[in-house]
């Protein structure tokens, strides 16, 4: 009789499969000797452990009744292809282990009523709107809770021992002893179940889900929690509904809890930034006609400002008013509303940095998100070393790797991730060469009526053809070299045998944020900063080999540097949104297809989570990666682009729950992992934040001609002509003049416009403060330039000091920890220590149990004034 379809107990009924552990037929798949034998001895020492192990397909006869038991199975896999081990942890390894693992575990009834309730956290009370049903998600009940100790059993309110330890704690004490059961195949090489997985010894190791999501339950039958996180929170139809948050860290565990946390804080408090930027574009757009800058580089009077050629010999003159449209497009982002978010968004990030602080004090207590007494070794690290070392604290021998060999490994390691470094900036380089080139040629030969279409014809200017082919030309680039690095980081970070799994994850994090800064922000930052910076002028150009450096247009680089943003950051998201849609549904569908060629066509329980997608062994490293790179295009160049943080939010609302989707329904149940925060990312999100500043004023100051306008505006336009101070004229002050005779051979136009006349058009106009051809200094920077250069430098350093002491003040004002959460915290302490005082007196005193229980009594102790100070 085959077993039944979607259980999730061994065959009696009643004992709960808290683990399994699959592997390849014999009859279907070619496993040697030496793997049989591994697996024989492992699962031996795992019932030497205590636990408890079944064998599906079905037993053999009695006479091989204990040859099945340690794994040599001889009879065909439900699915005809898989058999799989299921592992039960009797109650006292569980117990022996949930000790040695400190479990937190239930010790008395809270009466701290709801203060530390995760969902009222900041911006947690938006409405009616946004909130669940109420009993749409069972009320998770509230308990102080203590470590668990086997001798202190009679004190837990909780008698049901499924109940103490929930299933998804009794899958993590099961995988840790998993984890630490090791086979010695000889005097030196042991094997672990990570390296018997990666061996093929084992094909897939993981707990269950709790039923199917989309089964619906009779009225008599209890909701699965799987279910009701479907219904309740992955679809679609609840993306602008608040997450069940207690419920996620229960049933997945306290890392994914902290994600999902920390991803719709950062969602909510993306909204505010969204409306600021929305409203600052506006404010751009509408003034866009109103512009005076604008206006004069499309006024008729701009036509007889002939401009200097782009580039040598295919490049011409042209017209000033040729840049019309890119000028206009330019002004929405270069205004004062520009400056006011700038330094908005500086302090947006110094409090959204804060409150999470706060808001994840908060989830810690709440959720007794404590750090562990001791980070246990990898067993990776014990598998490579080869020489052992005394502990002066644990007077034990461990596993010890001389200091020599990894300053090599260290080195050798800095070696290659600098090599990829200079790989990402010689694929920048080769992106500007094909800039230049496209641009050289397009300048001789896209004719003139192309760019005078009505509505696109801006788009369609070598400049811009140029500009958006090499931003699809560096997502490619981009692309990849992500997935030739992603397998080197961690190759990498093997090579140096990290010692712990912390300070494992804190190497990789940092070496694959190290990249995906550098590549994707790097085209970015020479958009910003280098672009059009040292040119040169027409009679002494600067060349990067033969081909000359390109130069910004008249209107500056800030619109280019919006749409490459626009065009990283946007398809960055789209292809993430559609990879995590994708790959997960496939990888389903296809072991779906896979299963259903098996003999018996039964899809039980641990088949149907066989076929899911298994998570990364990074566990949500992914994730944190995607969100982090996000938030450096929203802080680090948002003043070249406003709407940046709204494209960011909408974005996130469909990522929560495309995350939420693809954890309910399309991957395995992870192993719970418990966390204190979210690590080294809190780090990394406090550099870019930091650095956002910098760039940010260096954007406006260099990179648009805010502040020249400034100074033009109020320095050396007040005082000349009627009425008050004027900015007309700016461009015409800008740019300099160049006598065309001077033009060097090599950089005069191949061809002329048919309006260009060199009888009458003897001198061009280029971008920047040079003295004109008849002055006595000729050519060389004026006073203006360095006037400019001064204010420029003077914005930075002002603005960076204010929004830098802003931070530090906010940063003070604002402490890591609420004042209630502090005082919840003693509380607890208070009454936990108070009631195992109890418990301990009347053990000392061996008196019978009173008629009022333990929990009873401790009830009133909770409303007694304590003697002490909380």
């Amino acid at each position: 009789m085959p077993p039944q379809k979607d259980t999730v107990y061994f065959r009696d009924g009643s004992r709960r499969i808290d683990f399994i552990l699959a592997y390849d037929d014999e009859l279907h798949a070619t496993n040697t000797v030496k793997d049989r034998t591994k697996r024989s001895e492992y699962q031996a020492r795992l019932l030497k452990m205590g636990l408890e192990l079944e064998i599906e397909p079905k037993e053999s006869p009695p006479t091989k009744k204990k040859e099945t038991e340690l794994g040599d199975v001889d009879q065909e896999s439900v699915s005809g292809r898989t058999a799989f081990v299921k592992v039960h942890a009797p109650w006292e390894p569980l117990s022996t282990y949930a000790e040695i693992l400190h479990v937190q575990v239930p010790l008395g009834e809270s009466d701290l009523g709801q203060v530390s309730r995760s969902d009222c956290g900041p911006l947690g009370c938006l409405g009616k709107l946004f909130r669940l049903k109420p009993g749409a998600v069972p009320e998770q009940p509230d308990y102080f809770t203590a470590p668990f100790r086997r001798s202190q059993q009679d004190v837990y309110p909780i008698t049901d021992r499924d109940a103490l330890i929930p299933p998804a704690v009794r899958s993590q004490i099961v995988h840790h002893m998993l984890l630490y059961c090791h086979v010695s195949q000889d005097s030196e090489t042991t094997f672990n179940l990570n390296r018997m997985i990666s061996n093929g010894c084992y094909t897939a190791a993981y707990p269950l889900h709790d039923g199917e999501y989309e089964h619906r339950p009779e009225r008599s039958e209890k909701r699965s929690d799987r279910k009701t996180l479907w219904r309740e929170w992955a679809r679609a139809g609840r993306s602008f509904k608040e997450q069940p948050l207690d419920l996620v860290r229960s049933y997945f565990g306290e890392q994914v809890g902290l994600y999902f946390a920390w991803l719709g804080f950062y969602t909510k408090m993306l909204s505010i930034a969204a409306v600021v930027g929305l409203v600052c574009f506006f404010v751009g757009a509408f003034n866009k006609d109103n512009n005076i800058t604008s206006e004069e580089i499309c006024n008729s009077s701009s036509e007889i400002l002939v401009m200097c050629p782009q580039c040598d010999k295919r490049c011409t003159f042209w017209r000033l008013n040729e840049t019309c449209d890119s000028a206009q497009s330019s002004s929405i982002y270069e205004n004062p509303a520009t400056v006011f978010f700038t330094l908005f968004m500086g302090l947006w990030a110094t409090v959204f940095l804060e409150i999470w602080r706060r808001y994840q004090t908060a989830l810690a207590f709440r959720w007794d998100l404590t750090e562990e007494e001791g980070d246990p070794i990898r067993p990776e690290y014990e598998a490579r070393c080869t020489s052992k070392k005394l502990n002066i604290v644990t007077m034990e021998e461990e596993p010890h790797v001389p200091r020599r060999t990894l300053r090599l490994r260290y080195c050798f390691s800095g070696v290659m991730v600098l090599f990829w470094i200079l790989l990402i900036i010689a694929g920048i380089l080769g992106v500007v060469v094909y800039r230049l080139s496209v641009f050289s040629c397009l300048s001789s030969s896209m004719p003139k009526r192309v760019s005078e279409i009505k509505v696109i014809g801006w788009l369609l200017t070598p400049d811009m053809v140029a500009s958006i082919t090499a931003s699809i030309l560096n997502i490619v680039v981009i692309v990849l070299l992500n997935i030739g690095y992603d397998k080197m980081a961690i190759i990498l970070t093997d090579l140096e045998m990290p010692r712990t799994q912390r300070e494992y994850e804190y190497r990789l994090t940092f070496k694959k944020f190290l990249f995906q800064f550098v590549n994707y922000y790097s085209s970015c930052f020479y958009i910003a900063f280098l672009k059009g910076k040292f040119v040169g002028y027409p009679g002494d150009y600067a060349y990067f080999g033969k081909w000359r450096i390109e130069e910004c247009p008249p209107a500056g680089c800030l619109f280019e540097l919006t749409s490459q943003l626009t065009a990283v950051m946007g398809m960055k998201q789209i292809i993430g949104n559609v990879q995590e849609v994708i790959v997960p549904w496939f990888s389903s569908w296809l072991a779906k297809c896979r299963a259903k060629k098996g003999p018996q066509n039964v899809h039980t329980r641990w088949e149907q989570d066989m076929g899911l997608q298994l998570q990364s062994s990074l566990g949500l490293f992914d994730e944190y990666l995607e969100m982090v790179i996000q938030f450096g295009f929203v802080t680090l160049f948002v003043a070249s682009f406003p709407l940046a943080p709204l494209l960011a939010l909408l974005n996130n609302i469909v990522e929560v729950r495309v995350d939420a989707w693809k954890f309910v329904t399309k991957m395995r149940r992870p192993v719970v992992s418990r966390a204190s925060g979210i690590g080294a990312w809190a780090d990394i999100l406090g550099i870019v934040a930091t650095l956002s500043v910098m760039t940010n004023a260096c954007i406006v100051a260099f990179t648009s001609d805010i502040i020249p306008r400034l100074l033009h505006h109020y320095g050396y336009s007040a005082g000349h002509g009627e009425g008050s101070p004027t900015v007309h004229r700016y461009t015409d002050n800008s740019l300099s003049i160049f006598n065309i005779s001077n033009l060097q051979e090599r950089s005069r136009p191949d061809n002329l416009p048919p309006w260009f006349d060199p009888t009458i058009h003897r001198v061009c106009r280029y971008r920047g403060y040079r003295y004109p051809p008849d002055h006595p200094q000729a050519y060389s920077v004026t006073t203006l330039y360095w006037h400019i250069l001064a204010a420029k430098l003077a914005f930075v350093i002002v603005v960076e000091h204010l929004i830098f002491f802003t931070k530090a003040f906010i940063a003070h004002v604002i402490p890591d920890t609420p004042s209630h959460v502090r005082a919840c915290a003693r509380r607890e302490r208070f009454i936990v220590r108070e009631i195992l005082r109890r418990a301990e007196l009347r053990r000392l005193r061996n008196s019978p149990p009173s008629s009022v229980s333990p929990m009873t009594a401790d009830v009133g102790l909770l409303h007694r004034p304590p003697h002490t100070d909380i």
